[in-house]
């Protein structure tokens, strides 16, 4: 049962829970990385004594550091320190859990140092997502994905043939602006954007539930977790989030995976796999949800849904750019300089600006997150 773990994001929604997981099983935690949160960072030190912990933002290390002075961990910063924590010779593995294309070198450096990793950064996958797969089957490490979607998934493959799977259901809560017409969400607001039915989360991940481009991006990660064709993925809203996904085998038996609506059971099926213990959640009564309802999504509307979708058609550049233009939109959305609809307007008109382009390495992928960054901030100035 004794597993050491570094945790990459553990001031977020999903390293606080991770942390309760490791708790409740005594594993050992020996790294903690965070952004920029000084004071839950050092908490987090205090109570877990890891032997390192790294923040993010540079202009926060000297800070961290003197507040860390009486203790003997030690203290990194910047994407140098994330990769180092991501390869440390006593961890285990690995959880990621960081927000953006941030997390993708670390997760490659976590795979090349043969570490197994626990991923819940969406990014990796969407942007690197064959260049992490074919490196992890070269160095025989193993992903095990944190999104409940994708863990739902992953349980419901076991003790079955993989080749006998026919598709997989992804199921959508459909987010705050559920059945909203497109003219109806010209004046929603950021408040209105960042109240999720369902889970608390961060808001650039609350802002993707609201576009539905979070499910945009969990469509292209299971493309590459499950190595299957854009065809054999199918989007189901679920307003209860109940179901977290379902399999449908070739003779069409349909097998979900249930539970309330909280990460802890995916964390901990992803640090424990293959046992199951108890987790610190609460267990499921179909009696009290009474109803589960299912519907189609709304491509129309929501234009991220339907250009991730395209992107990943397309291949190649396509879901990197989708993915980097979406980060400048929402993080434009949250600082009030453009409306909620443009989000999707932006993410979609990429698909004609750019051309395509094949991804061979780490440097093709960052050459593609920076075109598509500057040319969403551009196209942001020029409508100002």
């Amino acid at each position: 049962m004794s597993k050491t773990v570094s945790i990459l994001g553990s001031t977020g929604s999903i390293g606080t829970q991770s942390l309760e997981v490791c708790e409740k099983h005594d594993f050992r935690v020996n790294a903690l990385a965070a952004h920029s949160s000084v004071d839950l960072l050092e908490q987090q030190v205090r109570q877990f004594k890891p032997d390192y912990a790294c923040i993010y933002n540079e202009n926060k290390f000297g800070e961290l550091k003197e507040r860390l002075s009486d203790t003997s961990v030690k203290v990194l910063c910047g994407m140098e320190g994330l990769c180092e924590i991501a390869s440390l010779e006593e961890t285990d593995i690995v959880l990621n859990s960081v927000v953006g294309m941030v997390g993708l070198l670390p997760t490659l450096t976590a795979i090349k140092a043969g570490k197994d990793v626990a991923l819940a950064n969406k990014e990796t996958l969407v942007a690197g997502g064959k260049l992490v797969t074919e490196l992890a089957k070269e160095k025989g490490v193993k992903i095990y994905p944190i999104d409940s979607e994708h863990s739902a998934i992953f349980q419901c493959l076991q003790g079955n043939k993989r080749e006998q799977l026919s598709k997989i259901i992804l199921t959508a809560s459909g987010g705050p602006f559920f059945r909203k017409s497109y003219d109806e969400l010209r004046n929603v607001t950021k408040a209105d954007a960042l109240k999720h039915p369902n889970w608390d989360m961060g808001n650039k991940i609350t802002i993707d539930s609201a576009t539905l481009m979070n499910k945009g991006l969990e469509f292209i990660e299971a493309k590459w977790l499950f190595d299957l064709a854009p065809e054999q993925i199918e989007i189901v809203v679920h307003r209860q989030s109940v179901v977290h996904s379902a399999v449908e085998y070739n003779d069409y038996s349909v097998i979900a995976q249930m539970g309330v609506p909280d990460m802890k059971i995916p964390i901990q099926y992803a640090l424990l796999y293959p046992d199951r213990f108890e987790c610190p959640t609460k267990r499921l009564s179909l009696t009290d949800y009474g109803t589960l309802t299912f519907e189609k999504p709304d491509y129309d509307t929501f234009k991220c849904l339907s250009a991730a979708i395209e992107a990943i058609t397309r291949g190649g550049s396509y879901p990197c750019l989708v993915n980097s233009a979406n980060e400048e939109a929402v993080r434009a959305f949250l600082n009030d300089e453009i409306p909620f609809i443009q989000i999707g307007e932006i993410v979609s008109s990429v698909l004609e600006e750019f051309e395509y382009f094949e991804i061979t390495c780490y440097e093709d992928v960052m050459k593609a997150d920076s075109m598509a960054r500057a040319y969403v901030r551009n196209t942001i100035s020029e409508v100002k």
